[in-house]
């Protein structure tokens, strides 16, 4: 199963949208979280994990692959991803099988040039374990989603499943 992850209620939200009714067109299992309707709040020590921890947990386990859709905020990685990255490496039994050896993707939808959240990403996936395509998704207003990239970039992570 593939989990597409949108870090952002807003238009990453609408382009993890896109990429799962890609992925339901090309037969490949998937399911969408959207990390902001969680409602978790930011990891900080101390603080008890959400009531719905071990449920999300549960989820990332039985991914076999990833697609991470984030909004760059002031060059980087959204807060939102970051705590739940913190939160599954924290409160999860064995945070490794989460992301070790799994392929993933990533993508963003940037009102600014949304490269560096690419390269941020990137750089904590592969960090994680994770085996991260090279082809990405960069959108924005002026540069829509191509649909020839986004099922390349499916499929590949789907072959790497």
């Amino acid at each position: 199963m593939l989990l597409i992850v949108a870090a952002s209620n807003g238009q990453n939200l609408a382009l993890a949208g896109e990429l799962s009714r890609i992925a339901s067109e090309l037969g490949i299992e998937h399911e969408l979280l959207d990390i902001v309707d969680l409602g978790w709040p930011l990891y900080a020590p101390g603080v008890e994990a959400p009531a719905d921890f071990a449920e999300v947990d549960a989820r990332f386990h039985r991914a076999r692959g990833f697609v991470v859709c984030a909004p760059e905020y002031n060059g980087s990685i959204p807060p939102t991803l970051t705590s739940l990255i913190a939160w599954l490496s924290v409160a999860g039994e064995d945070f490794r099988a989460v992301f070790n050896g799994k392929p993933a993707g990533i993508a963003t939808y940037s009102g600014g040039g949304g490269q560096k959240v690419l390269v941020a990403m990137r750089l904590q996936l592969a960090h994680l374990g994770c085996n991260v395509v090279g082809r990405e998704l960069l959108t924005n207003k002026a540069r829509p989603l191509a649909e020839d990239s986004a099922r390349a970039v499916l499929e590949q992570v789907a072959r790497g499943m």
